[in-house]
């Protein structure tokens, strides 16, 4: 059993942090997340002339090529800096990159993974309704009816993150209304921004600020038959594998949130003098950081085991759900101790503590509530359905 990662990974990621160090340091990262209003082209482009927006994508569609592993270790890299930010670069993967390479067709495929590879496409994802946040099956009420040549879409989502720059959304929608179970009668949709009766509206919103999220609504808008990702509505028996890949995202974002903390509370500590001495000497701030560093490590082994196991094509549904559970709360746990450690310093939005808390706040919500992760880790011990 080796828990140490292969020399290929190891160079990429110090390649990845050289470059964070270097390209988006935290007062950048600091000063874009400030402009609410903002989008931050200048960081996506910086993604481009890195490559990132091409690993994990083959290099016959122009990518980098790369696994599930790499792709975590990319994400921990950006997030160690640019927090929540990171997802500026994680949406399109996960709703581009990976959709698309995942149930697309060969043409889809040759047509789209090219663009996202170069960084010429934007996508977002739009699955969450007002009315259902975590019950996604249960809540959903967007329809596709079926018309000449293509689909009819008609409803609400809400807290598309970049929607409002996208190129095209990543869009589920209730495509059967006579089925036997809710998770049944669903198709997936590649839906173009521009599409006439399509409608996205920007929200404010606590963290992860200049990303921007938005509702969009859906009034008659035509969508292609061609714009049908996989089978029609068969759309969440293909969902459930990238539904894991982004719960280990959250998870390697998390930690990199939980390297940033502790790089800057250990140099909080060590310059902050008070009492006639560096904080750095109290046993209390000590005990704060000994937490940190323990959270940063189990963090750590789950995310590599987790992504590990994706990545040799094994079945890693529960785990990636403890993952996300445990990075989340480790990481957001991990953020309020630094600013404890930091005070005012760490409530100011003149240092990263904050934003720290503020973008690792959202991942015990979403992409699904913690709460509702604990229940479906209980019942794949064999206790009832509580929901």
């Amino acid at each position: 059993m080796d828990f140490e990662l292969p020399e290929e990974y190891r160079s990429f990621q110090d390649m990845v942090r050289r470059w964070v160090d270097k390209e988006v340091p935290k007062e950048w990262a600091r000063a874009l997340e400030k402009d609410e209003h903002n989008y931050p082209f200048a960081l996506w482009d910086k993604f481009t002339q890195a490559g990132f927006h091409g690993i994990g994508i083959a290099e016959e569609y122009d990518g980098q090529g790369g696994d599930v592993v790499m792709q975590m270790l990319l994400a921990r890299e950006l997030a160690r800096s640019l927090g929540g930010l990171a997802w500026i670069w994680g949406i399109t993967s996960f709703a581009g990159s990976k959709s698309i390479g995942l149930y697309g067709s060969p043409e889809q495929k040759a047509k789209y993974l090219p663009l996202i590879a170069t960084g010429q496409l934007k996508a977002a994802i739009a699955f969450t309704e007002p009315g259902g946040g975590t019950d996604l099956l249960g809540g959903m009420t967007t329809t596709a009816d079926r018309v000449e040549g293509g689909w009819k879409l008609n409803g609400e989502k809400i807290w598309s993150s970049s929607a409002h720059v996208a190129d095209y959304l990543l869009v589920i929608a209730r495509s059967d209304k006579e089925t036997e179970k809710k998770h049944q009668g669903l198709t997936l949709f590649w839906v173009p921004t521009r599409t006439a009766g399509v409608k996205i509206t920007p929200l404010a919103k606590l963290g992860m600020r200049s990303m921007g999220s938005c509702s969009v609504h859906f009034e008659d808008a035509f969508v292609a038959d061609e714009q049908v990702l996989g089978a029609p509505h068969k759309a969440w028996y293909m969902l459930l594998p990238t539904l894991n890949n982004e719960r280990i995202m959250v998870g390697a974002f998390c930690l990199g949130v939980i390297d940033g903390v502790l790089e800057d509370a250990l140099d909080y500590m060590k310059q902050r003098k008070a009492f006639g001495g560096i904080i750095g000497r109290f046993q209390s701030l000590q005990h704060y950081v000994a937490d940190i560093a323990t959270m940063q490590k189990t963090t750590e082994l789950m995310l590599h085991f987790c992504a590990d196991k994706q990545a040799r094509g094994e079945n890693v549904g529960v785990e990636a759900n403890m993952l996300k559970l445990m990075a989340s709360e480790n990481a957001n746990a991990a953020a309020d101790r630094g600013i404890q450690i930091m005070g005012g310093m760490g409530y100011s939005a003149e240092t990263d503590m904050q934003r720290y808390w503020r973008d690792s706040r959202l991942w015990r919500i979403g992409p699904i509530t913690n709460e509702m992760v604990r229940n479906g880790i209980a019942e794949s011990l064999g206790l009832p359905r509580s929901f």
